[in-house]
């Protein structure tokens, strides 16, 4: 059997959230730091990277044994699920975590937003001298609704693992929820939610049963 199944949802965020984007070329008395956007259309978006990162860092605290100095050396469920570069031959990742598009552009303006994005105030204090060094930091306002499109990618002969592979990354999802998403969450930036969690098969036939769990496995991680 060889298959891929897709997994969707919906992912809620819940305080401003910055995941940081290039300002090499910032006018002058532009934002400090602003957040990634989509160049086609100037919105905010979320990379796959960002996300994929997250939980394989979360899941790593969880699973691993003792610390691994690299991915690579992480525990064997994470790798097979996540890929790994040491061995022969080469194990790649099963799981495809595509960049997330802002969904509800149309409602927030609804509500009056004449930005999809805020600006935070920051500053330090120099406890010696008392120098102050504010900044501008730009964050995703909350409320904002981002669509998620994983492909998992199931091998043939190795039924049995899907499900394996989908509580792991399930796990993922609630780690995520109970932790932060982009900079700065130890200042109450990055709360996401995760909502209406989904896998289908798109690619092969994957048995009815085996989705049915899958679902269910998810449905459980959503909403935390």
């Amino acid at each position: 059997m060889y298959a891929k199944i897709r997994i969707t949802g919906t992912m809620e965020v819940k305080t401003g959230m910055h995941i940081g984007g290039s300002s090499a070329f910032a006018a002058i008395g532009a934002v400090d730091a602003p957040v990634v956007k989509d160049t086609r259309t100037n919105l905010p978006m979320v990379p796959g990277s960002s996300l994929k990162g997250k939980m394989r860092a979360l899941l790593a605290k969880e699973y691993n044994t003792e610390l691994a100095k690299k991915p690579d050396d992480d525990a064997p469920c994470l790798t097979r699920l996540f890929g790994c570069a040491k061995g022969v031959p080469v194990r790649r990742s099963r799981v495809l975590v595509s960049d997330m598009f802002l969904m509800n552009e149309d409602e927030l303006r609804g509500q009056g937003l004449q930005s999809l994005t805020e600006i935070k105030f920051e500053n330090t204090i120099n406890r010696a001298t008392a120098v102050a060094n504010p900044r501008q930091i730009e964050r995703v306002i909350r409320g904002s609704l981002f669509g998620m499109d994983i492909m998992y990618e199931a091998e043939d002969g190795k039924e049995k693992e899907i499900l394996e592979d989908m509580s792991v990354l399930a796990e993922g999802f609630r780690l995520v929820q109970y932790d932060y998403l982009g900079g700065n969450g130890s200042r109450g930036y990055g709360k996401v939610i995760f909502h209406d969690l989904k896998a289908e098969a798109v690619v092969g036939s994957v048995a009815d049963e085996i989705l049915a769990e899958c679902n269910g496995i998810l449905r459980d991680a959503a909403g935390c």
